[in-house]
């Protein structure tokens, strides 16, 4: 196996040389460069990723620490931000916690023994033993935090409030008056936010909130597969309904087409988030939009300016999010039935 003193030899410079060529530390001329790298080629010589980042104190690798990639919208931000560090010329490692403490002390412990340059933290609820594992390392990180704040944290605003507020709002426009609301857990901020904004758009308008028409759960289709199902069982059917989510939404189409009805002939719905299958749903979602990608790219490049200034103490810092109503076929206007 060729070694650094290989290549020297055969480019006829030092080994400083051919070191500050591969790592780019130092200015060397254009022909020089060029020996160098065609003694790399002739040799097949690998310089050793852990001698380099050694030497130069970086390892061109960014940790991401996420809930579970197996929901889609997490999932959407995942390759956002795998894609952006890949133009930055970082490679990323993944790490999912379910949310539990053992496993994002693991996770911390991996990430920091392999010397990554920075943490990005996105889960969508933190405890306050997670948090302050977090605040415990030295490595530059951004912990994005959806919930309330600790002060030390950075924070994501997405208006969930008013996107839940806008989904219902457009049922309502479309002459809905019955309409049930699947919600998520309403202990996580996100999915109260999105609650509430649908308690203000049915109360402003005085319509009647059934209790039987409001279900929390999960984020999964499941979960909109069986609520919707407990729905249908109901002797009074709602003519819409809001899913916290486009996972629960595609559970409830399931179920609705399974008992013979159709959306939105039959009932209509709304979903959040937009993910990206939502538009291949039959029929395509209606769904409020929240960009994944912006905010994945906000993040890494929040995290890229920690690490240039080489430390972790720093202010932290707000990305601001407002939802959009993407309008497709799975709401039936009422007002002008056919």
């Amino acid at each position: 196996m060729a070694t650094i003193k290989d290549v020297a030899k055969l480019a006829g410079v030092s080994t400083t040389t051919v070191s500050h060529v591969i790592n780019k530390t130092r200015f060397v001329s254009e022909d020089t460069v060029q020996s160098v790298w065609d003694a790399v080629a002739a040799l097949n010589y690998s310089p050793s990723a852990v001698a380099r980042s050694l030497k130069i104190n970086t390892t061109k690798s960014i940790g991401m620490i996420i809930t579970t990639n197996e929901a889609p919208y997490f999932a959407e931000i995942v390759l956002a931000v795998e894609e952006y560090c890949y133009q930055k010329g970082y490679s990323l490692f993944l790490c999912n916690t379910q949310n539990q403490v053992e496993k994002i002390q693991n996770h911390l412990d991996m990430l920091v023994a392999k010397r990554v340059d920075g943490i990005l933290v996105m889960c969508s609820e933190y405890s306050e033993s997670s948090l302050s594992l977090f605040n415990g390392t030295n490595t530059p990180m951004v912990v994005m935090d959806w919930g309330p704040n600790d002060g030390k944290s950075d924070r994501i605003i997405d208006h969930s409030f008013e996107g839940g507020y806008m989904a219902t709002r457009y049922l309502i426009e479309n002459g809905h008056r019955d309409i049930a609301v699947i919600a998520g857990n309403l202990f996580k901020t996100i999915s109260k936010n999105r609650f509430e904004g649908f308690v203000k758009a049915m109360t402003e308008s005085g319509l009647l909130i059934r209790d039987e028409w409001i279900h929390e759960t999960d984020f999964e289709p499941e979960a909109g597969y069986e609520i919707m199902n407990r729905l249908l069982k109901q002797e009074k059917l709602p003519t819409a309904v809001v899913c916290a989510c486009d996972t629960i939404a595609l559970g409830a189409i399931s179920a609705i087409t399974e008992k013979g009805l159709s959306v939105p002939e039959d009932i209509s719905l709304v979903g959040y988030d937009n993910i990206h299958n939502s538009r291949f749903y039959a029929p395509p979602l209606t769904t409020i939009h929240q960009s994944k990608t912006r905010l994945g790219h906000m993040a890494l490049d929040l995290l890229l300016e920690r690490i240039s200034n080489n430390k972790q103490a720093h202010e932290p810092k707000t990305l601001e999010f407002y939802p959009e109503l993407v309008i497709r076929h799975s709401v039936r206007n009422l007002n002008h039935p056919d």
